[in-house]
């Protein structure tokens, strides 16, 4: 069950130094330390930039980083979804 009335969707993304930043169709930024995505934070500008939006919003791609997070996850704060799995197998 989707208890948001509008269902999120990405519109760009943007980088700084330790930050991605996600903007949302309903007007949001969501802003997230690169921190926790390992092949982001080690990626240079260029790479980072080279994404994709996919799914019609619903998801971000970067093919060279082989990289792909769903928004939705984002929102509730599951960063990582093999970790995530890991957790709940044990």
């Amino acid at each position: 069950m989707n208890i948001l009335p509008i269902k999120p969707y990405a519109k760009q993304l943007s980088f700084d130094n330790d930050m991605m930043w996600i903007e949302l169709n309903d007007g949001r930024k969501l802003g997230i330390p690169l921190i926790y995505f390992p092949r982001l934070l080690k990626a240079t500008i260029d790479q980072l930039q080279n994404y994709q939006i996919s799914g019609g919003g619903t998801g971000l791609h970067w093919d060279e980083l082989d990289e792909d997070l769903l928004v939705e996850n984002l929102l509730i704060g599951i960063f990582n979804s093999s970790n995530f799995l890991q957790s709940k197998a044990a």
